[in-house]
């Protein structure tokens, strides 16, 4: 089984999606994914991306953080 790749390549005309992969043999069944890349929308924030993640973001403010570390510190002295 060969390794999942990840190929960058642009749209041609007429929408057209060239995808080259001389090392697959012929009559291979593939999956194909294809995920527009937007230069427009900008950078997302970490927090962004970990809320779209399962179980989403564990704490909502710094206040939060800070309270859930000070109650695991003091449990390691009881």
């Amino acid at each position: 089984m060969l390794a999942e790749r990840r190929i960058r390549t642009n749209v041609k005309a007429g929408g057209l999606i060239e995808v080259l992969a001389p090392d697959l043999p012929a009559g291979e069944t593939v999956d194909v994914t294809i995920r527009p890349i937007s230069h427009a929308q900008g950078k997302r924030s970490v927090v962004d991306i970990l809320a779209e993640c399962p179980g989403g973001v564990l704490f909502k403010t710094a206040e939060e953080v800070d309270s859930y570390i000070r109650e695991e510190r003091d449990s390691w002295d009881r």
